[in-house]
């Protein structure tokens, strides 16, 4: 279900301050034609905490819309950092959502026990399949190859989003003995390749807003086996993630992004900024350097 890369669409914003609906449909329409697999809405890179409930709810609406129209998979970031309001949270999804993205409890470090009754409780009471959203320098908490596999042992539990910084013992071990049924997508866009190399199935990457085609090609190659060709493709997007995360994510994308005419403003919520210019005109220049 997770293969290939799902792109965590930004928030795109009018002049006015106001979400700009049609703008998501056109980014939306424009990843999916350059081979993306699916969506994710109201994830990190959407600015999901500066979003207000009806705002939220549009940007499902229109993103469902154009997931049902492309039979692409629609996965939405569910918020919540306790138990039962996850659990309401989930039960409230609308129809078109695929799957739902949840984080690690954050702050509150309930520990590995406590991580898998959370996970647990939300997978007896979900609509929808999940994928874990383990990115422990946000949380505060961290999760175990044992923990991860213990909790990809159930049915509705579809895969990890992995964020841990880097590929450490616990990565190779977990990479190394999947449940049947439990996939691993990349969520450090710096390294999806050597992630895809251990066997991942995919990525959800904020960079894949630019070169999505690109990214899809390196989860092709490295699946298929082709070594020289993702190593290529893995060092160039390397390149290019750390360029679109200078400054804090999506600040840059959004401005190379509204730079290439694909989002009418670069504009973020408190309390981001926007990006420096620096910052944007050097990931366009990395951008408009494929083959280097």
């Amino acid at each position: 279900m997770l293969r290939g890369i799902h792109v965590p669409l930004v928030t795109p914003f009018a002049e006015s301050g106001e979400v700009a609906v049609d703008a998501i449909e056109k980014l939306a329409h424009h990843v999916l034609d350059q081979g993306a697999a699916g969506l994710v809405a109201l994830g990190t890179t959407g600015e999901v905490a500066a979003l207000d409930p009806e705002e939220r709810a549009r940007v499902i609406e229109v993103c469902a819309g154009v997931c049902a129209r492309r039979q692409a998979l629609l996965t939405v970031g569910v918020t919540g950092n306790d138990t039962r309001s996850t659990i309401k949270a989930l039960r409230s999804l609308p129809e078109g959502a695929g799957a739902a993205l949840v984080t690690v409890p954050s702050f509150l470090r309930p520990g590995e026990q406590g991580v898998i009754a959370h996970f647990e409780a939300l997978a007896e009471e979900t609509p929808v399949p999940l994928v874990i959203y383990h990115i422990p320098y946000r949380t505060g908490q961290a999760v175990g190859a044992a923990t991860l596999r213990h909790l990809g042992a159930h049915p509705m539990i579809a895969g990890v989003k992995y964020a841990v910084g880097g590929i450490d013992q616990d990565t190779i071990d977990l990479l190394g003995d999947l449940p049947e049924g439990f996939e691993v997508v990349g969520g450090d866009d710096a390294f999806i390749s050597p992630l895809l190399a251990l066997g991942a199935a995919g990525g959800i990457l904020a960079s894949a807003h630019l070169e999505t085609r690109a990214f899809t090609e390196l989860v092709d190659a490295w699946h298929a086996g082709d070594a020289p060709r993702a190593r290529a493709l893995g060092h160039r997007l390397a390149r290019l993630s750390a360029a679109l995360f200078a400054e804090p994510n999506p600040t840059v994308i959004k401005g190379v992004l509204h730079a290439l005419g694909l989002i009418p403003t670069p504009d973020v919520r408190l309390p981001l900024v926007p990006a420096g210019e620096r910052a944007v005109s050097k990931a366009r220049l990395v951008a408009m350097r494929p083959g280097e």
